[in-house]
């Protein structure tokens, strides 16, 4: 980084509070009472994010008497569900070339019951009227390197050919940077429908309340300790009691699983973001960024950036980092070489920005999988039921997660539970200290990559045959 930039990038992060933009917010919801005796249910969801949200939901507006119970460790919405993006995503496999990848002859299916997915949230917010800013405003892939233009040219022209190209649109340089205004962007793809903006925490708080409201009995700073047989269902302890359930639907994602067979199949990683001030007038026409996409480099090493509703710029990504030894640490929610990278790469893309500073810079852990998108099962002869792994596509994709495990419960045949994706699980991870370096080795493998026009060294080459790769 050059001495200029560096101090560019440095003065801009010295007023920043290291907490998440979205959860300081004077509108936040006073916690639920924690559970301190013991409470029977027909179905107990274990996990207070989105996952575990949406199924409580759901199930309630399946049967609207079965009686429902969610317990979550500390408030809702705290971890990632309150201080992600708020990119909701029609996407169940984190992107078009992940899916082809992976499920070809299910493609299109899966395409259909993505945007049937992003449909049902819009839907949801507007009946239970979740104040989220929820706007459907698409997002743009954008090329800043020749390569990727071209990789995003040939993503159209094979959605095209699978028809699923409708709301697809390619932009070259002039009508990219009509639309946003970077002197890095060389071209893009813009999806008009397939992404939603949103507040994050606000849709966790909203769904929330409607859970409340549709008779959900909710229990914060109550984490669920063991999962149990008991008789004909199963029994969760907790610190101050314990719910016996008839079955059990798992919603914890990065957190380690009540089921110990499936925490190999996960690991964290922890992503990083900035939140602007608010931008004035001029600083916002000298962007553009009138249609409020949603904005995402095509690099291996991406940045995600969006405005907020009062016009502030997100701006994440870049800087994915995995904890040896797959645990939790809470010193690296905060990561200062990450956001000063961060802040130098946002007045690259953006040097008509310089002077803007940031208010906010905060990190943490979400939860990843060797496939990229999320995975599914059952446990205890079919009480339990689990989804985890979205791998950063959990606003909009942990609500189908929802379904499959409501499905999966009921014993139900579904479009859903028939989909090889449903069906199959990805690889675990092996132990340490291999998962540590290949993790590593990948890591260095795709920024080489993105320096190098695209191309994939023997290490990604293997990982692709093996199916480990990721190509978005």
């Amino acid at each position: 980084m050059a001495p200029a930039a560096m101090r560019t990038a440095a003065q801009s992060l010295s007023d920043a509070q290291p907490v998440p933009f979205w959860l300081e917010d004077p509108g936040k919801p006073a916690p639920q009472p924690a559970l301190t005796r013991t409470d029977h249910c027909d179905l107990l969801v274990v996990g207070g994010g989105y996952s575990g949200l949406w199924t409580a939901l759901l199930a309630k507006e399946r049967d609207p008497k079965r009686d429902v119970v969610l317990i979550e460790g500390r408030e809702a919405g705290w971890a990632a569900s309150g201080r992600n993006g708020g990119f909701c995503a029609a996407s169940l496999t984190h992107g078009f070339g992940n899916g082809l990848a992976r499920w070809p002859d299910e493609l299109v299916t899966l395409e259909q019951l993505g945007e049937r997915n992003l449909d049902a949230i819009e839907a949801a917010v507007a009946a239970y009227g979740i104040d989220c800013d929820f706007e459907r405003s698409g997002e743009i892939d954008v090329a800043t390197e020749p390569h990727q233009l071209a990789e995003l040219t040939e993503t159209y022209e094979t959605a095209a050919r699978l028809g699923l190209a409708d709301e697809l649109e390619i932009l070259d340089r002039d009508a990219v940077r009509a639309q946003v205004n970077s002197p890095t962007f060389l071209g893009g793809l813009w999806d008009r429908r397939g992404v939603a903006m949103l507040n994050p925490a606000k849709l966790a708080w909203g769904l929330k309340q409607a859970c409340l409201e549709q008779g959900v009995r909710v229990y914060e700073n109550t984490r669920g300790l063991d999962l149990v047989r008991a008789g004909g269902g199963m029994a969760v302890r907790t610190p101050y009691g314990k719910v016996l359930a008839r079955q059990v639907a798992l919603g914890t994602n990065v957190f380690p699983s009540l089921v110990k067979r499936v925490r190999a199949y996960t690991v964290p990683v922890y992503d990083y973001a900035l939140m602007s001030e608010p931008l004035s007038d001029e600083q916002l026409e000298s962007i553009g960024w009138k249609n409020r996409q949603g904005l995402g480099d095509s690099a291996n090493q991406f940045h995600y950036f969006r405005l907020s509703a009062d016009n502030r710029v997100l701006w994440g990504g870049y800087d994915a980092v995995y904890p040896f030894g797959g645990r939790l640490r809470t010193e690296l929610d905060h990561r200062p070489e990450t956001y000063l990278t961060l802040a130098e790469h946002f007045f690259r893309c953006f040097p008509q920005l310089e002077g803007v500073r940031f208010t906010h810079a905060w990190g943490g852990a979400i939860d990843t999988c060797s496939r990229f998108s999320a995975f599914f099962g059952t446990a205890h002869a079919g009480r339990v039921a689990y989804a985890a792994g979205f791998t950063g596509l959990g606003v909009g994709a942990t609500r189908f997660g929802a379904e499959v495990m409501l499905d999966l419960l009921s014993g139900e045949r579904t479009e859903r539970t028939e989909l090889e994706m449903v069906r199959s699980k990805p690889l675990p991870f092996p132990p340490e200290p291999i998962a540590w370096a290949g993790i590593g080795l990948t890591k260095w493998s795709l920024a080489r990559a993105d320096a190098n026009g695209g191309r994939r060294n023997l290490w990604l080459r293997t990982m692709d045959r093996l199916g480990l790769g990721f190509d978005s």
